[in-house]
């Protein structure tokens, strides 16, 4: 049972450490094709969240927010692997920063095809967050092995 955990693991974080790996290779100077495609979706993330509750996301540059997606899905898909939580929990920070930025079907009418596209891409992203909780969940609550105690010996006089 041991074996096909780890397998499931190296499957699962196979999506997270290829996609880090190719983000990384076109990553460049200015952030790659992620910073391009990130950037109109962050500034209409941005205008949504200050609309909607008043609160202003502050400036920064995208090629910031793609190393650290690069970073979180790379070294947490590899923690990930070997059953770390902090792995997962690296994981699950990545798909709270990113998920609702890159896949904003709220901006888009329900009517449009663009809607049933990144609809179905947030939902899958959601599930991949349901699964990174899930086993945070099950690694908190196994109960650790305790090594067995001798039982003390007995002083002879």
């Amino acid at each position: 049972m041991a074996f096909v955990s780890f397998v499931g693991r190296v499957l699962f974080a196979s999506v997270f450490i290829l996609s880090a790996w190719q983000e990384f290779n076109e990553f460049g100077d200015h952030g790659g094709s992620a910073a391009e495609a990130l950037k109109p979706k962050f500034n209409a993330f941005s205008k949504h969240v200050s609309t909607h509750t008043g609160f202003q996301v502050p400036e920064f540059e995208i090629k910031f927010l793609v190393a650290a997606a690069i970073a979180f899905k790379g070294v947490g898909g590899l923690l990930f692997i070997f059953g770390s939580t902090f792995g997962a929990v690296l994981l699950i920070l990545q798909q709270i920063a990113i998920t609702p930025i890159l896949y904003d079907f709220y901006n888009y009418d329900p009517e449009k095809k663009e809607f049933g596209l990144l609809f179905t891409k947030f939902t899958q992203n959601l599930a991949l967050f349901g699964a990174l909780l899930f086993f945070v969940g099950m690694k908190n609550s196994m109960p650790r092995r305790q090594a067995k105690k001798k039982a003390p010996k007995s002083k002879t006089t």
